[in-house]
Formats: C-alpha cells, sequence, structure tokens
C-alpha cells in the first residue's frame, strides 16, 4: 500500500531488509543488527531524519569505505565506573551495545558511571542511547560529534562545530522516560541535504551561506554553514558537546573529522554517556516522583513532555506498522539484492 510517495510496511519486513541491506553492504551480523534496530527505532517513533534515510548513508559509507561494518571495539575499564571503547573506525553504538548491561549494572551498584567511545562513525538517533539507559531507572546524558563541521561559532561565519547534539533522559514510573533530544543547530544537516536534493527552499534564519550572509538555498547552505539554536547561547551548548564528545573521548574535533557523507575516510568522532542512579541520591521513589512532577506541569500547565509523543508513536508503529518513504526503500532493497551503490542520490 502506497500513500504520497510512502508506502506502508510492517516492522518486520523492514527489519528483515534492514539487516539484508547492512550484511550486502559489508556489515557483520552483530553490526548489522547494531544499525538496524538503531535507524528503525527512529522511524517507528517519526524521526524520519534518523531513519531509514540515515540508514542509506551507513550503506552508502560502509561500500564508499568511510566506516568499518566489521569492526570489533576494544573495551577498556580502568575503574569499575568508566568504560573506554575504541571503535576502530566502525559504528559507535557497536560498542554501546556491547557493554550496554554491564555499564547499567555498574551504575546501580555504584551510582555514577561513564561510557566514553572514541575513534567511530556518526550515530544518527542520540535519543535512542539515552532511552534505553533511562529505562533501566538510570538518569544519563550523551552528547556526541560528528564531521565535517558544519555548525558556524559565536562570531564566525566559518563551520566550527557539528550538529553536536545531546540528549537527556530521566526514569518515570509507568510511563516512558521523559526524554529531550537536541541538536545545537537549528536545523539538522541532513534536512539540508535532503533539501537541496528535492530542489526546495530551507526556513529563514537556518543557515548562512559562504559569505556569511543568511539564505534559503539549501545549496548555499551546504557550502556555508549552518546557524547555531538560539545564537551565542546555542552555540555554547555546541562547544560544551564538543569538550565532551571530542575532548573527553580523544576523538577528532568536528573541525578536523572527515565528512560522514563523502570519500574514504573515517570521522573518527566520540560519544560520551553519563549515567546516574537516581535512587541513591533521590530515594527509592524517585521515578514516581518525577512522574508525579511531569504529569502535574502537563496536565495542570499545559507543558509539553518530551519522550511522550515519541512512545505513544513507536507503540503505534508496533501494532500499525510504518509508512516508509519509497525512494528510501527502494534504495535499500537495492543494497539489499546487489550491495552496491543504487543511482546518485
Amino acid at each position: 500500500m502506497s500513500n504520497k510517495g510512502n508506502i506502508h510496511l510492517d516492522i518486520e519486513t523492514v527489519r528483515l531488509q534492514l539487516m539484508r541491506a547492512s550484511q550486502a553492504c559489508g556489515a557483520s551480523k552483530t553490526v548489522a543488527r547494531a544499525i538496524s534496530e538503531a535507524s528503525l527505532d527512529a522511524e517507528m517513533e517519526g524521526s524520519r531524519i534518523t531513519g531509514l534515510s540515515h540508514f542509506v548513508l551507513y550503506c552508502e559509507a560502509m561500500l564508499a569505505g568511510r566506516v568499518d561494518g566489521r569492526a570489533i571495539p576494544v573495551v577498556d575499564k580502568p575503574t569499575p565506573v568508566l568504560f573506554s571503547v575504541d571503535a576502530r573506525q566502525g559504528f559507535l553504538h557497536t560498542g554501546f551495545d556491547s557493554e550496554l548491561d554491564s555499564f547499567c549494572s555498574s551504575v546501580a551498584q555504584f551510582g555514577v558511571g561513564i561510557f566514553s567511545a572514541s575513534n567511530g562513525f556518526t550515530c544518527g538517533n542520540l535519543g535512542y542511547f539515552s532511552r534505553r539507559v533511562a529505562e533501566r531507572g538510570l538518569v544519563v546524558f550523551a552528547a556526541t560529534n560528528a564531521g565535517p563541521a558544519m555548525l558556524a561559532a559565536s562570531g564566525s561565519i566559518k563551520p566550527v562545530f557539528a550538529t553536536n547534539p545531546m540528549a537527556f533522559a530521566v526514569p518515570r514510573e509507568n510511563g516512558p522516560p521523559l526524554l529531550i533530544d537536541q541538536s545545537s543547530s537549528q536545523a539538522t544537516w541532513v534536512s539540508i541535504l535532503q533539501a537541496a536534493e528535492k530542489g526546495e527552499s530551507i526556513p529563514a534564519g537556518q543557515a548562512i551561506d559562504a559569505d556569511g550572509s543568511p539564505t534559503t538555498d539549501p545549496a548555499k547552505a551546504l557550502k556555508g554553514a549552518l546557524v547555531a539554536a538560539g545564537g551565542q547561547r546555542g552555540a555554547n551548548i555546541a562547544l560544551m558537546v564538543e569538550m565532551l564528545a571530542a575532548g573527553l573521548t580523544g576523538s577528532n574535533w568536528s573541525l578536523d573529522a572527515p565528512s560522514f557523507a563523502e570519500g574514504d575516510q573515517n570521522p573518527g568522532v566520540g560519544l560520551l554517556v553519563i549515567a546516574i542512579n537516581p535512587q541513591l541520591l533521590g530515594g527509592d521513589d524517585y521515578s514516581k516522583r518525577m512522574a508525579e512532577y511531569l504529569d502535574r506541569i502537563e496536565t495542570e500547565h499545559g507543558v509539553y513532555v518530551p519522550g511522550s509523543g515519541r512512545a505513544v508513536k513507536h507503540a503505534q508503529s508496533l501494532d500499525e506498522g510504518i509508512q516508509v518513504n519509497k525512494r528510501v526503500w527502494e534504495m535499500i532493497i537495492h543494497f539489499a539484492d546487489s550491495g552496491k551503490p543504487s543511482t546518485p542520490r
């Protein structure tokens, strides 16, 4: 069934083809499962930019040599609460997935933990990492950078940072976690790229051209820079994320990282996840207290609680399937059947 360029598919069909496509493009079964589940999860919750269209970028990157689809991450634990992973030019997902159980158990026991990953490929939907930690009863903050630099900093008209997202999640009793997942930029690089491919303009205030002038032309924006959300304050957040995701992990600065969308070099960027066991600070009723507070501000004051809408959409997708962009789906099937690049995007 199709509708306005979309095709309706059940979840298992999509999962199967994502596994086939990623393995055909060079991923091991472990890696294929990690990037397939992350991409499918994003699509199911309505985050299309980091969903199946991002999965296509993963396949293209493996075929071009920008990421090693068979890399086995190396894990080091300098202390019981510090997890340091070298992604070895593979996907950041793989090391995180392999250590998730151990990491959360350590945080539950010792009260706090830090997961650090370096030398990897862009992680896509950062909320996917944070939400799974919060679902285990932990408070979590995550930050990641990417390459190349595409966001202008305060006082600069040239790109200095990537979109540098951060995600924060808090467990809530009898409900989905509070989940804040946002980039430091006014728009995402992928959305600008998609607008350029479609020949569409972009909203004002999202980007500047190479001369530093505001532009609604995505082609000029791709040669210029994205604008930080909230101006200088957003740029400061991007800088903080850079310090955490690249500085602490020893990864490439976004300014020095090769592109995740072009060439054959791995961007070598990082991911930092900080988790806290709230029961050791806020008591055993922490998640209940959070649920009561979030319900209060939502019902009495009309506050939108981030994470709720994603959870509803995700549940609906499980029952009803998803609408997938037909062109994106055709590219995924092409990868699955041939293990070769499709026609130019």
